[in-house]
Formats: structure tokens, sequence, C-alpha cells
């Protein structure tokens, strides 16, 4: 459209048309605002952990797209199969070494992924993380934090299974190193006892560890799964043996909606994972172009329940928008 425009106005020129001092002065402006509007358009990146085996982290990444898409700027997500933290922080890095208008990233292990966010900061790049390192967040340098508080969240599992009859605790882990995922699991612990049981993050493993877990806690009454894929491998886990324990979980899928409705999962706890991945991007949006435009606080996008009360009015968007 542009070059279509200035090409009808050096016809115009030519025939006298429009006056050769005010064509210059047209071009001019229509090349100005054109190369503005080129040069300064947002670019956001961000970066998460996870393997790619989570049906959580798509929901995050089309909360990002959207928040661009709607502000008009570029957005990439970046993400690193082999889950390894040292090459998340080389991510990190590489992305800020690009110098975008700003970073969005998850923060599960501080201590690994921490200097490489001080080096983005340092290097004048606004950063906002999400999902998981809240109480790390300001320490680094980052703007705020959009997540849920996860020792609360795992607090408010822990309770309810407690009203509802659990006693002892197995709490089902596919990242040990996530501190998100411990807090959960500890959290939990004040309410019941509980014990950690590793279930990887693969979901052609989890059944069998799950299996394993609880044929050698023979006591346990309840089980607490922290991944929306664990709480399905672990279900599958709990069939296979016959056993009946209150099980409950975290995140939403449509399989886990399923279980719910089914009455084989309490309930899940939902953080509302898509606010994780639009809020930042709105964030640095606005205090990028309004003067340093930003929230008071950190935002908390859970916890909140789901369960046979209202899964029927959240199973739709389970897995795209929660």
């Amino acid at each position: 459209m542009f070059w279509i425009c200035l090409k009808k106005l050096i016809l115009c020129s030519r025939y006298n048309i429009i006056k050769e001092e005010f064509m210059r002065k047209i071009i001019l402006t229509i090349l100005v605002s054109f190369l503005s509007l080129s040069a300064f358009a947002e670019r956001y990146v961000m970066v998460t952990h996870g393997e790619g085996k989570d049906p959580f982290w798509p929901v995050v990444q089309k909360g990002g797209e959207d928040a661009a898409r709607h502000v008009g700027a570029d957005f990439e997500y970046i993400f690193n199969p082999s889950g390894d933290m040292g090459d998340m922080a080389k991510s990190i890095a590489a992305a800020a070494a690009t110098q975008p208008d700003g970073m969005v990233v998850s923060l599960p292990d501080p201590e690994a992924l921490g200097q490489a966010i001080k080096d983005a900061v340092a290097a004048g790049i606004p950063v906002i993380t999400m999902n998981s390192g809240l109480e790390s967040s300001a320490s680094l340098g980052a703007l705020m934090h959009v997540g849920q508080p996860e020792y609360l969240a795992g607090q408010s599992a822990g309770a309810r299974a407690k009203a509802e009859g659990a006693t002892k605790a197995l709490c089902m882990i596919q990242e040990a190193y996530n501190t998100a995922l411990t807090d959960r699991c500890g959290g939990y612990g004040e309410a019941i006892p509980t014990e950690l049981v590793d279930s990887s993050n693969d979901p052609a493993t989890i059944p069998t560890r799950a299996a394993a877990g609880l044929q050698a806690n023979p006591d346990v009454d309840a089980v607490l799964s922290v991944g929306p894929h664990v709480c399905v491998g672990v279900q599958q886990a709990i069939d296979e043996l016959g056993m009946s324990v209150h099980h409950s979980c975290f995140d939403l899928s449509p399989p886990v909606m399923d279980l719910i409705n089914e009455g084989k999962v309490a309930f899940t706890i939902d953080q509302q994972q898509r606010l994780q991945g639009y809020m930042p991007v709105v964030v640095l949006h606005l205090y990028n172009n309004g003067a340093g435009l930003l929230p008071g606080a950190n935002i908390p996008s859970g916890p909140g329940f789901v369960d046979k009360s209202n899964a029927s009015s959240v199973a739709a968007l389970a897995g795209i928008d929660r």
C-alpha cells in the first residue's frame, strides 16, 4: 500500500497535478512515518522451561502470542526440549543478545538461571518472570512476576484434601529441580504427612513410577499430582492397582476434566496459565510506551479450584485458554 501511494504521487507530480515543493514534503512525510514504524516495532521474547511434553505450556505460548498480536508486537517463544537448566540459561543469554524490547522468563531454578537474567537486565532489557520463581524475581532485577503463589496453592490443596478425609499422601513431582513444584508439595504437606515421588516428565514412564511409589507405600490414602500429564498417568496406575485413594492435581487438560467428571480426581488447582503468557507482554508494552507504567505489585494468576461442580463450565477451555 505504501509503495502504491508513493507511485501515484510521483505520477501526479509528473503531470504537475501537485506542485513540486508540496510533493517533496508529502513524500518525505510518508517516508519518515514508514521508516519510524519499521524501526520501532516492538519485539518480545518468552523463554520457558519444560520438555515439550506438558500440555500446560502451549496455553502459555498462546497467551503470549495473543497479547503480542493485540498490542502489535513481534513475539518469539523459546523452550528447551532437553529440560536442562544450563541449556535454558544459554537460551536466555542468546535471546538477550538480540536486544529485544522485553523478555518474559519462567524461573524454576533461580540458582541456575539467575545470572542470565541479571545479565539481561544489566544490558537494559526489561524482564518479567512468570509461572515459577516468585520469591527470587525481584532480587534478580525483574520488573515483576506473573504467576501463582505456589506454596499457598499447595496449602490450599492440602487443607481441602485433609477436610475430605486424606491422612497420608504421596506427592508425584515431574521436575525435582523446579522450586514451584516442590513448593506445591511442601504446602500440601503442611496439612498431611507427604512423601515426594519422582514421576518423571515422560507420559510413558509416569504410570510405572507412580505404581512403584504406591506399592512401596501401601498405607497412603491420598496422592497429589503436580502436573496435568502426571495426573493422568498417576490415575492410570491407581486404576491398574485397584486402589482407592484421594487424588488431587494441578492444572487443566481435557483428560483431567474427564477424570474429575468421572469422580476419579477430587479437584485440580487452576493457575490460569494463559494469563501467565498474556499479562507480561501487555505489561511490557505499557512499560515501554507509558514512561515506565507498571502495576504496583506482582500479578497472582491463581490458585482456583476446579471440581465436579464447575468442571463442565471450563472443560471447553482446558488445554486452549486454561
